[in-house]
């Protein structure tokens, strides 16, 4: 929390929706923690679409939605600049920035941090916090610093609202699955669904058809539903006792939560979802993003390791993502029975700082000195 020393202005946070909801998603919950903490937000966004139903509260949230576009008529520099996942910032709101006198006796251009994604890869410890000079017309420097998200102190920290356990331990499973209009078989195993196009969803889905217990499956909207639904239909399945399944709508962030809480195991992908799968403590499996140059089997590798998740649940995550075959059912047996593993992970990263409460320790320690 900053302390009432500090100078009352917003912070603005720029933020590029590339596809798959993933950036959106994280800039969302961070403006909106960071809010939560007494920060005035203002979230500049190239495409706000998504929002009406990834956060349907949003015009009466208290965070400012400003449009990527407006930034050469609506742009006024405030406290702290934050570009998010590389993106590069508008040329007018650059020009602003260097248009503010450097003197200490008047406003200075704000503190501009660089927020990464999250990796659990080595170099990230390296980077965080590495500052880099930008050379502005009037012959000075103004530095951004680098702020890398990850899993051990030495980096930003895991993006984690302060109410989380709270709300967990509040949370009311089989009310909610009510509330869903879901009624799951008694004793079946509930399983999410989030994902791109598992290239082995089709083995998968004969997996847990043979096994002797009942599954349900919430499998939710987008691209992973479209592939569940091809899938289905090659195999010839029809809802049985053995396997049945739910098609859930695009749900709000709050309610994606829920779903994780509810289920037993989580299959999700991207950014977004694979850190809230982790804080809901369940067994996961995550489906990464793939990159052109396959930067991602890197990026695979070192969460497997640092998680030191067991081996055959390293051989399904690889199967999973296409990287190795075949898709083991003993290999799922053991993975879908670690509660107890990835509930462990989660309590243990949870004793961490978090990605706001590092942020705002940074951004005021560099206040502090310019006071």
């Amino acid at each position: 929390m900053l302390t009432p020393s500090t100078p009352p202005s917003h912070w603005d946070i720029f933020c590029q929706v590339v596809d798959n909801y993933g950036d959106i998603g994280v800039c969302w919950r961070l403006a909106a923690d960071l809010h939560a903490r007494g920060v005035t937000v203002r979230l500049w966004l190239d495409d706000a679409s998504h929002l009406r139903w990834l956060a349907p509260d949003a015009d009466r949230s208290g965070i400012e939605i400003c449009h990527w576009q407006d930034a050469a008529q609506r742009y006024q520099p405030g406290a702290v600049l934050m570009a998010t996942f590389g993106c590069e910032l508008p040329a007018a709101v650059l020009q602003a920035c260097d248009a503010l006198p450097l003197e200490q006796s008047i406003p200075q251009r704000p503190i501009w941090l660089n927020v990464e994604h999250l990796s659990a890869e080595d170099y990230v410890e390296r980077m965080h916090l590495l500052p880099s000079p930008r050379f502005t017309p009037d012959g000075g420097s103004w530095k951004q610093h680098f702020f890398y998200p990850g899993f051990t102190p030495a980096t930003g920290g895991l993006l984690r609202e302060a109410n989380l356990a709270q709300r967990q331990a509040a949370f009311d499973k089989h009310a909610w699955l009510t509330a869903q209009g879901i009624a799951p078989a008694e004793n079946a195993q509930l399983i999410s669904l989030f994902a791109y196009e598992p290239p082995l969803l089709a083995d998968w889905l004969r997996i847990l058809q043979a096994q002797s217990q009942p599954v349900h499956l919430l499998v939710c909207a987008g691209r992973g539903q479209a592939a569940f639904l091809q899938a289905v239909a090659d195999l010839g399945l029809q809802p049985n006792a053995a396997l049945n399944w739910t098609l859930l709508p695009f749900l709000p962030q709050a309610e994606f939560d829920h779903l994780l809480w509810s289920c037993d195991i989580n299959m999700v992908r991207g950014e977004d979802s694979w850190l809230r799968a982790i804080w809901a403590g369940k067994p996961l499996v995550w489906q990464i993003y793939a990159q052109d140059d396959d930067a991602h089997h890197d990026k695979l590798q070192a969460f497997m390791q640092r998680m030191a998740l067991p081996a055959p649940a390293q051989k399904f995550y690889r199967a999973w993502n296409g990287l190795d075959t075949p898709l083991l059912a003993a290999d799922w047996q053991v993975l879908s029975q670690a509660q107890g593993f990835f509930a462990a992970a989660a309590a243990q990263y949870q004793q961490y700082p978090d990605l706001s409460t590092q942020i705002l320790d940074f951004v005021t320690a560099i206040l502090h000195k310019k006071a």
